[in-house]
């Protein structure tokens, strides 16, 4: 018997098995692309294999093109801030695994199901959430992450307990397994683990802050499996 509440029959791309078993997303923002490669290197060396190059990035088509060329094969290498299905388009001609947008867009996000890609709309309210999983969403982003924290994801698992939540913005490093705890799969990171690495800052620091981030996500999948 189907019920109102069964999501089997939406078509979605599933988040890529590279995403769930590292489960952090690093969020890369750059005002000049030459710093995107030893940033992302220090983030792989420390388990963190999910990177995010928004479109706000300076040559940040390129920037995707050249990271997936540079990176181990088992990185995976998303675009982020995804505004239209022409910017769809150019991501994955750029070579894009998968695609971040900061707002619910079920066209967009139908499109690019039909192109066979992960896509992670943002939303913040239960309704957008809610839109955007029912329009075939791989998982929705819950942005920002920092205006309600991980409480909410906990609520929204009441009337939603198959919609998959991954928070972004203002996610820290040592409480981001609390977020994986309340049963969202994965963190987006951005300027928490990034820092100043992006303009040049201590890549030292940036090691450190990775560790801190993935001991953390650690602690909790190890409660997790515990419980």
């Amino acid at each position: 018997m189907h019920t109102a509440n069964q999501h089997s029959a939406t078509p979605r791309q599933p988040l890529s098995r590279t995403l769930l078993e590292s489960r952090i997303i690093a969020v890369l923002r750059a005002s000049d692309a030459r710093y995107l490669l030893p940033a992302a290197e220090v983030l792989v060396e420390q388990g963190i294999r999910s990177m995010e190059v928004t479109l706000t990035t300076a040559g940040g088509l390129q920037a995707i093109s050249e990271l997936r060329a540079a990176l181990p094969d088992e990185v995976e290498v998303g675009a982020g801030t995804v505004l239209s299905i022409e910017d769809l388009d150019a991501v994955l001609d750029a070579g894009a695994t998968y695609v971040i947008t900061p707002h619910t867009d079920a066209e967009l996000i139908r499109a690019a199901v039909a192109r066979q890609v992960a896509i992670i709309p943002g939303g913040l309210t239960p309704t957008e959430l809610r839109t955007g999983w029912a329009a075939g969403a791989s998982a929705v982003k819950l942005f920002p992450a920092s205006a309600v924290g991980p409480q909410y994801v906990k609520d929204l698992r009441g009337p939603f307990p198959q919609m998959l939540v991954i928070p972004s913005g203002g996610v820290g490093r040592a409480t981001a397994g609390d977020w994986i705890k309340v049963g969202c799969p994965a963190v987006s990171m951005g300027g928490p683990l990034l820092g100043d690495a992006l303009k040049g800052g201590d890549l030292a620091a940036l090691r450190e802050r990775a560790k801190q981030a993935v001991e953390s996500v650690a602690a909790a999948v190890q409660e997790l499996g515990r419980g």
